[in-house]
């Protein structure tokens, strides 16, 4: 079935695949390309990089106070994560093989390449390691959610949402029984993934 919302859900879609695009000519604006899952950049611009480094030691004792006073909080929330993370490899390894949905990979969502910018000093990349860590995922978890809901309850919401996943697209129109009824606990949709 299709409605509105889900040909402005594809037009979404189809503008995802441009951002994609933009991405891949990062490359060629910045002068990078990527071998073995590694970034590399051109001399030149490694060069050019370099001079905008702040090293560590000026970077602490130039660091607003606020910033110093809040950083035990924001790391606290490391062992709150990695304990979300177990969760949801248990999670998955449990009821995606029971429901038929295929795993959501880690390593499409937390991605580590922060690492290879040369002006970040060693605290800013630890600071973007931690981010892209507990960023991703929450990422992860989105999708990992939007994965069962998609077979559980594929009910678009009665009201426009500030964020919404993937998977909406999928879903049944509020209020539409019929729809609802068509796809509730069907895997159709996850066939695409292994494509």
């Amino acid at each position: 079935m299709s409605s509105k919302i889900n040909e402005i859900l594809k037009e979404i879609e189809h503008k995802k695949i441009d951002l994609i695009k933009e991405y891949e000519l990062l490359k060629e604006t910045y002068s990078f390309y990527i071998e073995w899952k590694k970034i590399i950049f051109s001399e030149k611009t490694k060069k050019y990089n370099k001079k905008f480094k702040k090293w560590a030691l000026k970077y602490i004792f130039t660091s607003k106070i606020r910033h110093l006073l809040s950083a035990p909080f924001i790391y606290g929330m490391i062992i709150p994560a990695l304990f979300l993370d177990l969760l949801l490899l248990i999670y998955q390894q449990t009821c995606f093989r029971l429901y038929g949905i295929p795993f959501v990979k880690r390593k499409d969502y937390i991605i580590y390449d922060r690492k290879y910018l040369d002006y970040l000093n060693i605290i800013q990349k630890t600071n973007c390691l931690y981010c892209s860590r507990v960023n991703g995922l929450f990422s992860y978890a989105v999708e990992i959610a939007g994965r069962t809901e998609r077979y559980w309850c594929p009910i678009k919401a009665s009201k426009n949402m500030k964020w919404w996943h993937s998977w909406q697209k999928h879903f049944a129109d509020y209020g539409d029984p019929d729809w609802f009824r068509e796809c509730f606990n069907k895997n159709d949709d996850y066939c695409k993934l292994k494509e």
